[in-house]
């Protein structure tokens, strides 16, 4: 028998194997030790470098250097190797060009094949299957016979296998659209999203060339990309049987941007327990949290909009005699201050927040600020169509602060008799610093025809399938979904074209790619003009939860583990 072909009926077996074992009692024990560092017993995993090091927990957790796909990662000049077991398994004499093993570029390519036994030794002892030691940064484990078969079995079953929603020649994305979503957003969204995918599929070709110099070309398919509109129905507790029955027909690899109105929560729900990417979805105010993992977004829209003024408000604190909100029912204003309110209340200071009717009557804005004083702080959750009819209502309050994500950013139609005192939150960069990244989109829509009828949302949805793109490439044919999330975050950081953000970063345990904001004021009685009244904030309750950069490259020099 030819050695490819052994080679790969070795792999076949070794996966079915796999399989099988992960679907062993044990497995709920091996992840537990690989992604939260829990031992069976309930007690934090430790392990030790030389210097008498010690980590614990989490810092101890595989999952912390070689990732939750186990297919690993770079840190710099530092390459962490995958630890999946086709790649610890497979024979150490295996050809680059192996077509039964998926490529990653941290892989590598000469090493000797681990047995049970060589693995026990290298996690407890830190020498690896060729008798060499691992680098000393590279933890050592003092795990009982049965916590290691349990931690080996959970190796075993992390695969490479690819994920539904991928063919040989086809990559098929969902976007999802919620009932309650702004009508000429949606339709800004998907003129933009099929112009793309319809660009993708033009470009796509059959196999590309085998150049055996270089293994990331080497049996690489240019597949076209399938683009399907979830578009969902009636109330929010009926979405999550919805997806799943669509999921079901309509097998995707991923979620691409997508718009939601003020409730996307069941949205959220569906893909961190069905496992499936949700990338950059045009959503004011997510209820994602850092500790998600399937979810990812731009920005905290609204509620990063309440932390920004909420740290203002400490800047007024004694000179206010209350603090005033104001949205309209059934609007993402109501979750931005219910947001701010719950940090005003830890302050012991008054806050008054008021609901305005859903259906918009004249007058109603006027009427719920009769009582508003001078000695007032006021915050508006409002739209334009409200802020607009503040025209001839006396601006009594001397601190007043609307939301730039509700109000249209620097077109927000406030009266010139409420600039003066008025002050917006502003989740994005400046105008003037942004032109040229948001001017790209702009460009490829007007060569494209594409009407810009709501330009935030359409740029933000062209960035996200940007991204998309690029990682891709960078996937070349191994199409894990934990995998594309990790390989977003490590792209994320080296991106020139950010759209309307200053910068996007993401890492392990951060799911918010943008952290901060400004706050700005009207330059001018009318039109667009805004300046910035603060540098570039990051509150406190954003700002990154997770290690230092400093500190993940140190913690990535583990990278000689098995």
């Amino acid at each position: 028998m030819p050695m490819r072909i052994l080679q790969g009926a070795i792999a076949a077996l070794f996966l079915a194997g796999s399989m099988a074992n992960a679907g062993a009692g044990s497995t709920a024990a091996g992840e537990a030790l690989y992604r939260r560092g829990v031992m069976p017993s309930g007690a934090l995993l430790s392990g030790r470098r030389e210097g008498n090091v010690t980590v614990a927990g989490i810092d101890a957790a595989c999952v912390s250097c070689h990732r939750r796909s186990g297919l690993g990662t770079t840190e710099g000049r530092i390459t962490i190797p995958p630890i999946a077991g086709v790649y610890l398994f497979r024979p150490g004499d295996a050809r680059i060009d192996d077509e039964a093993v998926p490529y990653v570029g941290t892989a590598r390519v000469k090493h000797s094949a681990y047995t049970d036994e060589t693995l026990a030794r290298a996690i407890r002892t830190g020498v690896g299957a060729d008798g060499r030691a691992l680098n000393y940064l590279m933890p050592r484990y003092d795990l009982d016979d049965a916590t290691m078969a349990a931690l080996i079995g959970y190796l075993k079953g992390l695969s490479p296998r690819r994920a539904p929603g991928v063919t040989d020649t086809v990559l098929h994305f969902a976007t999802i659209i919620t009932p309650d979503a702004d009508p000429h957003a949606r339709e800004g969204m998907l003129d933009v999203m099929r112009q793309y995918f319809a660009d993708k599929s033009a470009a796509a070709r059959a196999v590309a060339p085998r150049l055996y110099a270089n293994r990331p070309m080497m049996f690489r398919v240019n597949r076209k990309w399938q683009l399907h509109v979830w578009q969902l129905e009636g109330r929010p507790e009926t979405w999550e049987a919805q997806l799943a029955k669509k999921l079901a027909a309509e097998p995707v690899f991923a979620v691409i941007s997508g718009l939601g109105g003020p409730e996307w929560e069941p949205v959220r729900r569906f893909c961190e327990s069905q496992g499936v990417p949700c990338l950059f979805p045009n959503v004011e105010a997510p209820p994602g949290r850092d500790d998600d993992f399937y979810s990812m977004y731009f920005s905290r829209g609204v509620l990063l909009e309440a932390q920004l003024i909420g740290e203002q408000l400490h800047d007024t604190a004694g000179r206010a005699r209350r603090v005033v909100q104001l949205y309209r029912a059934g609007d993402v204003g109501a979750k931005a201050a219910a947001e701010l309110q719950a940090a005003r209340v830890a302050s012991g200071e008054t806050t008054v927040t008021r609901a305005l009717p859903v259906r918009r009557s004249p007058g109603d804005v006027a009427d719920a600020l009769k009582d508003v004083a001078s000695n007032d702080a006021l915050v508006l959750w409002l739209r334009a169509a409200d802020l607009a009819a503040l025209q001839g209502v006396p601006a009594h309050a001397a601190h007043v602060w609307i939301s730039g994500e509700m109000g249209g950013l620097e077109q927000a139609p406030l009266p010139a008799s409420w600039r003066p005192v008025t002050r917006m939150a502003y989740p994005v960069d400046l105008p003037g610093q942004r032109v040229v990244r948001v001017d790209y989109a702009l460009g490829w829509f007007r060569i494209r025809q594409i009407p810009l009828v709501a330009q935030k949302v359409q740029v933000d949805t062209y960035l996200a399938c940007g991204l998309m793109s690029e990682t891709l490439n960078h996937m070349v044919d191994t199409f894990v979904r934990d995998y594309l999330l990790e390989r977003v975050e490590m792209m994320l950081d080296h991106r020139a074209l950010t759209g309307y953000y200053p910068r996007l970063t993401l890492a392990p345990g951060q799911r918010f790619a943008s952290k901060g904001g400004y706050v700005v004021r009207f330059t001018e009685p009318q039109g667009p003009k805004v300046a910035a009244v603060t540098d570039w904030l990051t509150p406190e309750a954003v700002a990154p939860r997770t290690l230092s950069a400093r500190a993940l490259s140190a913690r990535a020099q583990s990278a000689g583990a098995p």
